[in-house]
């Protein structure tokens, strides 16, 4: 059979998708009970470098308006004397205000690339940024969580294609949008002929058609299980909420996952970068509402973390666009209900000691990830980062 180039993209990712789904199977046997669910992680990525300024505003530094007499955000929800949130994030301040978000600011590495792409491969895969590794730090974590037993831990991406942060060098979680289409689309009769067909003398097509089957066979499982009967919950209607939604199905049912990973962007604001973060924290604002009431209904929240972060900030100066530049250091927010300690765990960045306009770091993302491994997964942050520089208290 003779394939075109648009029929084998499309064989790919839908492939792509089962990556791990023999051994995710797995997970589903025996009887898991919710008193036993272990902590899950929840990773939210902020795609195309968030402004952090704008986000958590320094309401009383001169330098902050002085600077951004365009764009600084002068009705921030108050968190703090010194302190602000962005008032399209309200849900976020009421976190804030029980108790359950975290906030860590100037996080960052030394050296920092303000290259999108190379920053972004830096973040996920928990290196120098004078060093290129080929595995993601939560891709790692499958490796060493699951290096001797027999169903591997499990971990899914809501997305179209795997990131690099979910790729381990012997395990990979798998990624798809929706459960219903990965299942359809398992269901047409072509692809279903393809799967029948998987012997080819190329190593990488006979690898599709073997994950293609492997997709084919065992989609309906988890369809079925994103339909488990719970008490209805409303999420926005935005991309974002939906793939909330997706997740919350899941875990409410019996698969044991323990991390899922989503993104939003872009927040690559050059231009009048008011209205688009604006909008973009609007959507999230909504969705991860919407997903903590859902996880406090169904008695989820506790052992579920949510964690943001993006690959750089954004310069302390605006430019003559009503935007700003590629910059460092940012903050990133922990939200559960099992939090250690809550609200702003350091001070804001020091607007007063730039490096040529740019924020200096003072905490470095693999000592979050180190803490995250450790405390909340369970699992041997060093094995996996090769960290040994100390740990969080947050969780």
């Amino acid at each position: 059979m003779i394939i075109k180039r648009r029929e084998f993209l499309k064989i790919g990712s839908l492939a792509s998708a089962s990556l791990f789904i023999p051994n995710f199977l797995k997970a589903l046997e025996g009887d898991q009970s919710l008193a036993a669910r272990p902590n899950v992680l929840v990773v939210l990525q902020f795609t195309g470098g968030n402004d952090g300024l704008n986000t958590i505003i320094p309401t009383r530094n001169d330098i902050y308006f002085k600077e951004r007499r365009k764009i600084a955000v002068q009705n921030s929800l108050k968190l703090t004397d010194e302190a602000g949130i962005n008032p399209n994030l309200g849900a976020f301040k009421s976190l804030y205000d029980a108790g359950e978000l975290a906030i860590l600011n100037n996080v960052g590495y030394p050296n920092p690339d303000k290259s999108h792409f190379r920053s972004m491969d830096i973040w996920h895969s928990a290196s120098r940024s004078d060093e290129y590794l080929e595995t993601g730090w939560l891709g790692r974590y499958l490796d060493e969580a699951c290096y001797d037993c027999p169903h591997p831990t499990q971990a899914l991406e809501v997305d179209d294609m795997l990131s690099l942060a979910l790729k381990g060098k012997k395990n990979k979680a798998f990624a798809f949008k929706e459960p219903r289409k990965l299942y359809q689309l398992s269901q047409e009769n072509y692809f279903k002929a393809l799967s029948e067909q998987h012997s080819h003398e190329e190593e990488t097509v006979s690898y599709l058609y073997e994950t293609l089957g492997s997709t084919i066979n065992n989609a309906d499982y988890i369809f079925e299980k994103s339909k488990v009967k719970s008490k209805p919950a409303d999420y926005p209607n935005t991309n974002l909420g939906r793939e909330f939604k997706t997740i919350s199905s899941l875990l409410k049912s019996d698969i044991n996952t323990r991390v899922y990973y989503l993104s939003i962007g872009s927040f690559d604001t050059h231009v009048n970068q008011h209205d688009k973060q604006s909008k973009l924290f609007e959507e999230i604002n909504g969705a991860v509402a919407a997903f903590v009431k859902d996880l406090k209904q169904q008695g989820l929240f506790k052992n579920t973390m949510l964690m943001t972060f993006s690959e750089f900030g954004r310069r302390v100066a605006e430019n003559a666009s009503n935007g700003t530049d590629h910059g460092t250091a940012n903050q990133m927010f922990f939200i559960s209900g099992g939090l250690k300690k809550k609200g702003l765990l350091n001070a804001l960045p020091d607007l007063g000691n730039l490096n040529e306009g740019d924020l200096i770091y003072t905490e470095d993302f693999r000592k979050v990830y180190a803490t995250v491994l450790k405390n909340w997964l369970q699992a041997d942050e060093s094995k996996i980062l090769g960290w040994k520089n100390g740990l969080y208290d947050f969780v």
